[in-house]
């Protein structure tokens, strides 16, 4: 266990380059499930989710052989499904979101896949409706063991495509259907798919190795089945939700910073929604340049009432950045409200930064008003304790433009997503340390 103490209330200032996507990456890891041919995947981003997901497939049977740092090569021709009985893996795949990714490829390829309910943050209820309908409607059984908490799928011969209206446009729920529908026979029409860059990627890389997918890029997508699926190379895009986090550093720190090689076409509108809380940011040759700003006012509507803010599924804002943006909004000129559609306890840490300082009223679970302090009144500093992911590195962030020494515990959570965080914070000149919890009580 550690922590990180944080002297805040410095600028920083340089250059940093963002690490691969990490949604885009636990996609990718089990798409090469799909074929026992070699499959190289470049800029694979070095945190903790990937890293458990990684030992998931090694321990599943699937040989990974290192190039270099964020580069491997996957090649899944020795698969052991007994694994999947093992107490070792309902631990482990409990432990991640992205476990679930694994039954789309292993239920296609061997008629058979068991898993337990996937972990990750705990930010309300995330059913497993979209994915185990999908897989149903495909021609898979589906069991449920109580005693245990995981499922069992199966089918005594190959899927059989279909036509699949999702309730909901899940990211991983579209992932995985998508896996499963490459091998299946016949053709698998998707409607009101999720059509985020990390599944149009994912869909680009199938294409590659042999897969008849159309529809890339819209909530329409068609698949035409194939007996069989080879290798190939594919390099992860840059992670949009970290670039978000650097642009929200940047503001609320009042520093200068270049974010490099954003992949400036695949941000869709994150870029203009900060503009919209007055972030000055400029395009350059894919690069993001945030110069320093004292000051950032809010832009209200057409209509001159207060902005809303809100989550919707692309090409709209990702909610993985609005704990981000209300971290934003506490040292801006104006008030916001912030709207969390998807997710009833992803606001709750809001309390953290009340008592750091903030003007924040929270309406219910899903809205919160911001009521900006325009640098007139800094956050200070705190004890704080990271909940989940996009709630720690938003603590991460306001610990880092507050007055005074802050002190954030269960870093692990940040760590599940965010590569050498307080490394690459250093160099840009933050007061920042990672140390060994016990050490603070020596």
């Amino acid at each position: 266990m550690a922590i990180f103490k944080i002297q805040g209330g410095f600028s920083l200032k340089g250059k940093i380059k963002p690490q691969g996507s990490k949604n885009e990456a636990l996609q990718i890891l089990c798409a090469s499930l799909l074929t026992s041919e070699k499959l190289r995947i470049k800029n694979i981003p070095e945190i903790q989710d990937v890293k458990c997901l990684m030992k998931i497939l090694k321990e599943l049977g699937v040989t990974i052989e290192y190039n270099g740092v964020g580069d491997y090569t996957f090649q899944a021709n020795k698969i052991d499904l007994d694994y999947l009985n093992t107490q070792d893996f309902r631990e482990k795949g409990k432990l991640i979101r992205g476990s679930i990714m694994i039954a789309g490829p292993l239920l296609a390829r061997f008629q058979t896949v068991c898993f337990p309910i996937p972990g990750g943050d705990k930010i309300g209820r995330r059913r497993l409706d979209t994915h185990l309908k999908g897989f149903e409607l495909l021609g898979s059984n589906i069991n449920f063991f109580k005693e245990h908490q995981y499922f069992k799928l199966h089918t005594s011969h190959s899927l059989k495509g279909k036509y699949v209206l999702l309730e909901e446009a899940s990211i991983t729920g579209t992932a995985n259907i998508i896996m499963a529908s490459t091998l299946a026979k016949g053709k698998t029409v998707i409607y009101n798919a999720a059509c985020e860059p990390y599944i149009q990627q994912l869909c680009k890389l199938l294409n590659k190795m042999g897969s008849k997918i159309r529809g890339i890029g819209s909530n329409l997508i068609h698949i035409i089945g194939v007996k069989e699926l080879g290798g190939g190379t594919h390099t992860i895009l840059p992670d949009m939700i970290e670039i978000g986090s650097w642009i929200g550093l940047s503001a609320i720190t009042k520093s200068e910073i270049t974010i490099k090689n954003v992949s400036w076409k695949n941000l869709g509108i994150i870029p203009s929604t900060f503009q919209k809380l007055g972030i000055k940011l400029e395009n350059k040759k894919d690069d993001i340049y945030i110069p320093a700003q004292n000051s950032y006012h809010i832009k209200k509507l057409i209509n001159n009432s207060i902005l809303t803010i809100s989550d919707s599924p692309w090409p709209g804002l990702t909610p993985d950045l609005l704990s981000i943006l209300t971290v934003v909004a506490t040292q801006a000129k104006g008030s916001v409200l912030i709207h969390q559609k998807m997710f009833e306890s992803r606001l709750f840490f809001v309390d953290k930064l009340i008592e750091m300082g903030a003007q924040i009223i929270l309406c219910d679970p899903h809205r919160a008003t911001v009521i900006g302090l325009n640098h007139q009144s800094t956050l200070k500093g705190s004890v704080l304790s990271s909940p989940d992911i996009r709630a720690g590195i938003s603590l991460l962030i306001a610990a880092l433009s507050a007055t005074g020494t802050s002190i954030i515990k269960n870093i692990e959570q940040i760590d599940r997503g965010y590569e050498k965080i307080d490394e690459r914070l250093r160099i840009l000149g933050a007061k920042i340390l990672r140390i060994d919890h016990t050490l603070m009580y020596e």
